[in-house]
């Protein structure tokens, strides 16, 4: 085993380290159009062959992630966290790269080839944190042959590294035929891909392409030296890349989401029957025999039985704007649609004489990720079903996600099939015109080896004179309480609208907090009064922490990294008469240096989200800054206000 120097390992992922307490291996995700190895999410092996908890089922591990994640992304490394102190790394990192060699087989089928992979390991004593991590490459897919990585660079605006260059292919397709059918039409020469920008045609941009399936590279299965026919027309078509659809470079230094930000192609999947032939042909038949069922206590009276089911195809990839539209087309959107039919084939069969399954695909971006991953669910039975149930905590266990929010359910999905407003500073998913999500892509905090600890989920911006409503000087703590109850509206623990100012004061009136006259004034309230009104409308329950001086915040940040990992609900903080909302913090525990990512709802100026972070409305902000001076004051208390996430099962 040697040492190069030539070969960097970038992390892309909020989370690397799922497993902390207990021995297990995780997969490690990254995409060949990203510079170097870059891991952008990772997965928890949930199958093993034994009781050792490092021994994947590959078979039923490939089954369950090659229709999880997107083409474009594919599996490349592994992380084993071990308890056996007798072995050595070399070896626990071996067996991962063996581990990952023999799924790569599966999910790909081929040699790993000249194809980078990863092996890291981790002993349950050697540390706690992702940081203790020790990351082994292997050239040739050889676990034998291990090199330990020398730099390993965790990257601090990954959507930004993800998204710049690339961009995500979404295709649709219904089908009413047999599977196998389907998968040999997807090469047909008939075959037509319409791929166009995800934008309306009034809207200008590249006019749409058409590929034909004589245009696409041929099945591995037919002669190198086969001969195919084509026009000008489809040859000039065969020499376009995703780029031709981009023509302006993009700027995503303040990445919201992948919905407002990633630019995106879309296919249509056409089977054109009425194309000419290029060759005269004699009209042709084709004989599919029924097959006689027969079923125990069903009487079919000797003829065979015909059950239609219909369920709609969707799938997204990940491309670089370089690649060709045939190798996008071959390589990423036809394997992608043969998984999901095989994926919708292996859920329909087992009861397909007993129901009608209605299979859906959907998908998710959830908290830490920077891609989407996809998943069918049945949705004859409801979500509430326990079937679905069991599914939804299957896949918050693969992918590293609490158990008490509903980061899976359907409200959740995403939508890409919207066109993207003419400016990127208004989000308007689902129905809002708020600003969300404007901590992502900010500024680094400056602590040099922190552990950065974040919200977890989406929520809106409220601020001073929102709406036309002149609160400036006294409605801090309402915007704060605002932004929160968005929070649990975003993950939809709640439907109920978030509430006015009015609002806020007549439920503290109606629990007897507040005299009737406290209705419609300008008075303030504080955190024990954001609690009592968490509490009647929503149902949720808060810690309060009392600090004496502002002086002494910093010493609270171990407890408030615990709550943002555990919690990930927003944080109000109320010291004298100011009110702010809290989002994250930064702190090296060895140091002691520590910052706060602080939401400021003193904002009076319009939704321009540069405007905001360039003026340091969002941003991290140190205890004592370079100039000396301090951010929360020490002759002030202070209240801060942590409400619980609901332990629903998600």
């Amino acid at each position: 085993m040697g040492i190069q120097n030539d070969v960097e390992i970038r992390i892309l992922c909020r989370k690397l380290l799922m497993l902390k307490n207990e021995a297990g291996l995780q997969w490690l995700i990254a995409s060949p159009f990203l510079p170097s190895v870059s891991i952008v999410s990772i997965l928890r092996c949930l199958h093993t062959t034994s009781d050792d908890p490092v021994s994947p089922h590959l078979p039923k591990e490939s089954d369950e992630i090659k229709s999880l994640i997107p083409k474009g992304f594919e599996v490349i490394g592994a992380v084993i966290v071990h308890d056996k102190t007798e072995l050595k790394l070399e070896k626990i990192a071996g067996d991962a790269i063996s581990a990952v060699r023999n799924l790569r087989k599966i999910l790909y089928g081929h040699s790993n080839g000249d194809q980078v992979l990863v092996g890291a390991v981790m002993g349950l004593n050697d540390g706690s944190g992702e940081r203790d991590l020790q990351f082994f490459i292997s050239r040739t897919g050889n676990s034998r042959n291990l090199e330990k990585a020398s730099t390993v660079f965790y990257e601090t605006q990954p959507e930004k590294q993800v998204w710049e260059k690339c961009c995500i292919v979404r295709c649709g397709r219904c089908i009413y035929r047999a599977i196998e059918g389907v998968e040999h039409k997807l090469r047909d020469p008939q075959v037509a891909y319409i791929i166009e920008a995800q934008s309306k045609p009034s809207l200008g941009g590249p006019e749409p392409v058409i590929i034909h399936g004589t245009e696409l590279e041929p099945p591995a299965e037919l002669p190198r030296n086969v001969i195919v026919l084509e026009t000008a027309e489809e040859s000039l078509a065969k020499s376009i890349r995703c780029s031709y659809f981009f023509m302006e470079t993009k700027n995503i230094s303040s990445f919201t989401s992948v919905e407002e930000d990633a630019d995106k192609i879309l296919v249509s999947v056409m089977f054109n029957r009425s194309r000419s032939n290029s060759k005269p042909a004699a009209p042709t038949a084709e004989f599919y025999p029924g097959i006689r069922l027969e079923i125990e206590n069903l009487l079919c009276n000797g003829e065979a039985k015909l059950l239609v089911v219909n369920h709609k195809l969707e799938v997204l990839a990940y491309a670089t704007k370089d690649l060709l539209l045939t190798h996008m087309v071959s390589k990423l959107i036809i394997p992608g649609l043969v998984d999901q039919l095989h994926s919708l084939k292996n859920k329909i069969l087992p009861d397909l004489l007993v129901q009608h399954p209605l299979l859906r695909p959907y998908h998710f971006i959830p908290s830490g990720f920077v891609h989407p991953v996809t998943v069918l669910y049945e949705l004859s039975y409801g979500e509430t079903e326990m079937k679905q149930v069991e599914v939804r905590r299957s896949l918050h266990l693969r992918l590293g996600l609490p158990f008490d929010r509903p980061l899976l359910r359907i409200a959740n999905a995403i939508n890409l099939s919207t066109v993207k407003a003419s400016t990127r500073d208004k989000s308007n998913q689902r129905g809002s015109s708020l600003l969300k999500d404007v901590h992502q892509g900010i500024p680094s905090s400056g602590v040099s080896g922190g552990s950065i600890s974040l919200i977890q989920g989406s929520y809106e911006y409220y601020h001073y004179l929102h709406d036309g409503f002149d609160d400036s000087g006294w409605g801090c703590a309402y915007r704060s309480l605002q932004t929160i109850i968005s929070w649990f509206r975003q993950q939809h623990y709640t439907s109920i609208d978030v509430p006015s100012h009015r609002e806020i004061q007549q439920a503290l009136v109606e629990i007897g907090d507040k005299d009737p006259s406290f209705i419609g004034s300008r008075e303030w309230i504080g955190a024990i009064e954001l609690s009592f009104v968490l509490d009647k409308l929503l149902g949720v329950s808060c810690k309060v922490i009392n600090v004496r001086s502002g002086a002494e915040l910093p010493e609270k940040c171990r407890e408030l990294a615990l709550h943002f990992e555990t919690q990930g609900t927003p944080i109000m903080i109320g010291g004298g008469v100011l009110a702010y909302t809290l989002l994250g913090v930064d702190y090296n525990e060895t140091s002691g240096d520590c910052a706060f990512l602080i939401l400021d709802p003193h904002y009076t100026g319009n939704d321009d989200i540069k405007k905001i972070v360039n003026g340091g409305w969002c941003g991290w902000k140190k205890a004592v800054d370079s100039k000396g001076k301090h951010f929360f004051l020490h002759d002030k208390f202070y209240n801060l206000l942590l409400p619980q996430s609901p332990t629903w099962c998600s």
